[in-house]
């Protein structure tokens, strides 16, 4: 088996325990897959690039990069790791954003319809900021979270200048954030074994990361 296709499967297999982790809160599971599961895809990443004769892009590499570091942070409990991680998961966005622009994600996405996109997702924000601050403000993460917030959706309108995959990818990192805030605030209960959040993770990080890849496979075609 190629090595790409190898640590392909290998990501798959830790994140499916890792889910499994969350939907039964096994701790000792989730620290056995977790902070592995984003190096993995970042190595398939690397490798697959390889394969197919492409430089692995950097932003996207030091994108994974964060995210590992914020998974890592995340797993401790209280307000200061949590803020921690809310940074490094900042810092993955910028690495984000900053790769899709200076592909010229903002240029795609001025014409209509695709100028549709960023004004939904800002609307998007606005009206989930609106329901969540009160509760947000009491934990006093109301700020942090908006600012974190705009990042976000940056990483998600940006995204979707590049094909299904990394506009669905981008989607689901901003609905994965968002249910966090949904938990972090208590505002309600999500339906359903709690696995929503690293479900839609784990499809987001490889979604951004396979839809690159083919935007970098068709650009060099």
């Amino acid at each position: 088996m190629r090595a790409d296709r190898l640590v392909l499967a290998l990501f798959g297999v830790d994140a499916t325990l890792n889910i499994i982790a969350a939907g039964t809160e096994n701790k000792a599971l989730d620290w056995a897959t977790k902070p592995i599961l984003i190096p993995l895809l970042a190595l398939w990443f690397w490798l697959a690039a390889r394969q197919r004769g492409l430089r692995a892009t950097p932003g996207i590499l030091a994108a994974l990069g964060f995210s590992t570091l914020g998974d890592i942070a995340l797993q401790n409990e209280g307000t200061a790791w949590f803020i921690s991680g809310m940074v490094l998961f900042l810092g993955a966005h910028v690495c984000y954003i900053t790769t899709f622009v200076r592909n010229g994600a903002l240029s795609r996405l001025r014409a209509m319809p695709m100028l549709l996109v960023p004004v939904g997702y800002l609307v998007f924000l606005v009206t989930a900021l609106t329901l969540l601050w009160p509760a947000l403000a009491e934990v006093g993460l109301a700020v942090p979270m908006a600012g974190y917030g705009l990042a976000l959706t940056g990483t998600a309108a940006l995204s979707s200048a590049f094909g299904w995959r990394t506009a669905l990818g981008g989607g689901l990192f901003l609905l994965s954030d968002l249910l966090i805030a949904v938990r972090v605030a208590d505002a309600f209960t999500i339906p359903g074994p709690p696995i929503w959040v690293m479900l839609t993770y784990a499809l987001a990080q490889f979604l951004l990361a396979w839809g690159w890849l083919d935007r970098q496979a068709r650009a060099a075609a």
